[in-house]
């Protein structure tokens, strides 16, 4: 090892952090110092395999930032490694530059966007699952993780499927600086504590001093001695290091120096050399190739069949033509149905237990490495995860959720487990697809559309076995809608999905017997919305309802007002929706408490046409 080469590369790279964010007037140069060593051994050391020309080389190791506000370090280290010019260090934080201030895919060496802390070892899990389960690579998976972060509980839940899945080739560098954002880290320097922890979980732990080059490099070594454990080092560092009047100090957190204070550092720092290190070159072995076997999936239309039933067949007739899909579940596959799919393809599939937050990040992973991952739950405990999913947004995450057990028509459960607010959640993310499918083929080829699209698509499912309403003949599109009744004489709209469009088919039956003609449009993507549809249904009826299992703010009623906004002399719409607080019953027994039923849909037109 040569210890002066890694101290004129840690130098230049200290530089490169209090020139660019000085320039930038803002960024976090004190949380960068203190990595600096444990990054410029992994990189330059003969540790880390990349190729430079091809950020997308399947056996790259992957390097994660968790602590993604330590971007300056992030950019500073490709930029030492030749990725990127010195000079563009200097667009730091700058409107159309690359650099943010926390990493995102726009810059083309980050794995994910980070940054909302305690995410890091999510995606990481996800890329060394694919390694060792899927493609069948020898890459490690880095993930850099500050001390503050251990907080999060998102950390362990990846902490413990890392050990039940025996991922060694998963490795948690932590940056323990004692001081987080206001004060000091929970433990401070207490290793120890931070070392029980991990223990606990059964990771393989190493304890070195930070900016130690010596017990850096041996710990990195050590790494690729671990059986079927994943390892953390645990590294103790000084928060602003190689500055003396920042070291160790708090009240800098985020703060850049002054030109004054710039040049105070810089003298200290000392002379620096001209060094081009290089990576080592990572094998050039391929991709386990994927070998789908081909098995057929059939409906019986005589007999009813829930739309999350039918969610497992979809995924099994969707991997034929997509043999990169895998599918997560979070210890609810026997409900979601998931494990229709487990059955025929176990070799593509992760069960991620009760631990939502890291099956988001964990899917992210899997989708950084080119897999379509399809993750399922119940879409009540997708909510707590919608952090994770908005940071899938800005890593472009190939993902696709399904929520099951969506709306107050899951029955006796109970409030807890009704999916109301999701909806709202998914269509808030920005270039999302939200599709809801009333039936069994509906739920077959929205999955297989899912499948196709490139960005994250939410797929909402119902408990309730419903009749079957469409054909294998019958076609859809993302944007697309179904209208079942139509005719001249029809007066009202009804605008729905899912469990309630059943419930206006038979309010359209008692309302025909009085010679009341409805029209009814399943509005099966919710986000992007059939705008042509329904601008057609309210120039040729004098109202339209929206009908919805999900809490009147943001679901489909909102996308329909929304959609038709911007229409002059707009007819009037009414939303029927869950607008109480629901309670243990059966499906029929909520739905008519709720007035979202057929009952309340018949009342509702009688009203508007009296």
């Amino acid at each position: 090892m040569d210890t002066n080469k890694l101290l004129e590369i840690s130098k230049w790279i200290r530089y490169q952090i209090l020139l660019s964010t000085t320039t930038a007037r803002s960024g976090h140069p004190t949380t960068s110092l203190s990595a600096t060593d444990l990054m410029a051994v992994l990189f330059f050391n003969n540790h880390f395999r990349f190729l430079i020309q091809n950020p997308k080389h399947p056996n790259n190791d992957r390097l994660i930032f968790s602590k993604g506000h330590a971007s300056p370090l992030f950019y500073a280290l490709w930029a030492a490694a030749g990725a990127i010019e010195e000079k563009e260090l200097l667009t730091l934080r700058k409107f159309n530059s690359r650099l943010e201030g926390h990493p995102t895919p726009k810059f083309p060496y980050a794995e994910a966007a980070t940054g909302s802390l305690g995410q890091g070892l999510s995606i990481g899990l996800g890329m060394a699952l694919n390694a060792k389960y899927l493609d069948k690579l020898p890459y490690n998976t880095y993930v850099l993780l500050g001390d503050g972060e251990l907080v999060e509980g998102q950390v362990w839940e990846a902490a413990e499927l890392a050990v039940h899945y025996k991922l060694n080739n998963l490795i948690a560098i932590i940056d323990i600086n004692r001081l987080g954002q206001s004060g000091a880290t929970l433990h401070q320097w207490d290793l120890k504590s931070y070392q029980a922890k991990f223990d606990s979980f059964g990771w393989k732990s190493i304890i070195i001093d930070g900016h130690n080059f010596e017990q850096i490099d041996k710990a990195y070594t050590n790494v690729q001695l671990s059986a079927e454990q994943p390892v953390v080092i645990l590294a103790k560092t000084k928060k602003g290091k190689g500055v003396s009047f920042i070291e160790n100090r708090e009240g800098w957190h985020g703060k850049p120096l002054s030109q004054d204070e710039l040049k105070t550092a810089i003298l200290e720092i000392g002379p620096l050399k001209k060094i081009s290190p290089s990576l080592l070159q990572p094998e050039n072995l391929k991709p386990k190739k994927t070998k789908i076997t081909h098995q057929n999936i059939s409906l019986d239309r005589s007999k009813p069949l829930a739309t999350r039933k039918a969610y497992g067949l979809a995924l099994i007739h969707a991997v034929q033509n997509h043999p990169e899909i895998v599918a997560l579940d979070g210890e609810t596959r026997n409900s979601t149905y998931s494990e229709t799919f487990m059955n025929a393809y176990p070799e593509r599939f992760f069960e991620m237990y009760i631990a939502e937050q890291n099956m988001i990040g964990t899917a992210a992973g899997l989708a950084g490495r080119g897999k379509i991952p399809f993750v399922s739950t119940f879409a009540a405990f997708l909510t707590r995860s919608h952090d994770q999913i908005r940071m899938s947004q800005y890593s472009c995450s190939n993902i696709k959720i399904c929520g099951s057990h969506a709306g107050v028509s899951i029955g006796e459960d109970g409030s807890s487990q009704m999916g109301l607010e999701d909806i709202a959640m998914f269509t808030s993310v920005l270039d999302s697809v939200v599709l809801y499918p009333a039936d069994a083929t509906a739920t077959i080829k929205l999955v297989d559309l899912a499948a196709k699209y490139q960005g994250i698509v939410y797929i909402r499912t119902t408990r309730s076995d419903t009749i079957h309403l469409y054909t294998d003949k019958d076609s859809f599109k993302i944007g697309g809608s179904q209208t079942l009744k139509s005719s001249l004489k029809d007066s009202v709209s009804i605008i729905t999905g899912g469990i309630t469009l059943h419930e206006a088919l038979k309010a359209y039956e008692l309302l025909k017997q009085e010679n009341i003609y409805l029209r009814i449009i399943d509005i099966y993507s919710i986000k992007p919305i059939d705008i042509d549809t329904l601008q057609k249904a309210h120039d040729e009826t004098t109202a339209i309802i929206t009908v919805e299992d999900h809490y009147p703010c943001g679901g489909l009623g909102t996308a329909v007002n929304q959609a038709l906004s911007s229409l002059k002399n707009r007819k009037p719409i009414y939303q029927l929706s869950v607008t109480k607080i629901p309670k243990s019953g059966t499906p029929d027994e909520l739905l008519r408490f709720e007035e979202i039923d057929k009952t309340a849909i018949v009342k509702k037109v009688r009203t508007i046409l009296d």
